[in-house]
């Protein structure tokens, strides 16, 4: 089996779904970056920029997308689709993840993740460090779980919204898509598409501007 992974985007999140790729079995590992930089981190080399993916998948045939920015992962998600690379999931061994719990594909998993029974985790989604994915809920394709968010039962966050650091979810909230919701924000009610709010209880702050219409 070849345990090559080749990661999209060299910046602080890239390299931690790298080293949690090499606690997870990956041997090699290495970046693509558009950005002229020599990121060595101890063991991961930049291999050239975001334009020469489609020649790399011989010898690197597996690839996550590893971008902060949402709806550029999820673009790079189908671009890898589109050129016929796998696209592994990415989970910290020390993450915990219910065997009755469904994990898609280019998800990244960090380490202290709990994610419980009857839970979705679509594809390029990212359950950062020390969040809690509790019973039922939903995360979609492209959507951002913070470091330390929690998120009661039956929770929906829809695609590429992002749950700030610290948040606590009410149990069957809906967050819609590419909403954002504030550092350590109290959310107690549904969160329309595309607004940002904040606060304990959280509260619309603005509509982000967004000509596409969509994620």
């Amino acid at each position: 089996m070849n345990r090559t992974l080749l990661v999209l985007g060299a910046g602080g999140h890239g390299r931690v779904v790298a080293d949690a790729a090499l606690v997870m079995g990956f041997e090699r590992v290495a970046f693509l970056d558009d950005r002229q930089v020599t990121v060595q981190a101890g063991l991961f080399p930049v291999l050239g920029p975001l334009a020469s993916l489609e020649s790399m998948k011989e010898e690197w045939p597996a690839a996550i997308a590893a971008v902060g920015d949402n709806r550029v992962r999820l673009a790079l998600f189908h671009r890898l689709l589109q050129a016929g690379f796998k696209t592994p999931s990415v989970l910290h061994p020390s993450a915990v993840v219910s065997r009755n719990a469904s994990v898609a594909r280019s998800v990244f998993v960090a380490a202290g993740v709990v994610v419980n029974i009857g839970a979705r985790i679509d594809d390029a989604a990212i359950l950062n460090t020390g969040a809690t994915i509790d019973h039922d809920c939903a995360i979609e394709a492209g959507a951002h779980i913070s470091p330390g968010a929690h998120l009661a039962g039956n929770v929906t966050v829809e695609q590429c919204a992002w749950v700030g650091i610290g948040s606590a979810l009410k149990n069957g909230v809906r967050i819609g898509a590419g909403a954002t919701v504030g550092a350590g924000s109290a959310v107690v009610r549904d969160v329309p598409a595309d607004i940002t709010v904040a606060g304990s209880p959280a509260r619309a702050l603005a509509k982000r501007m967004d000509d596409s219409g969509h994620c």
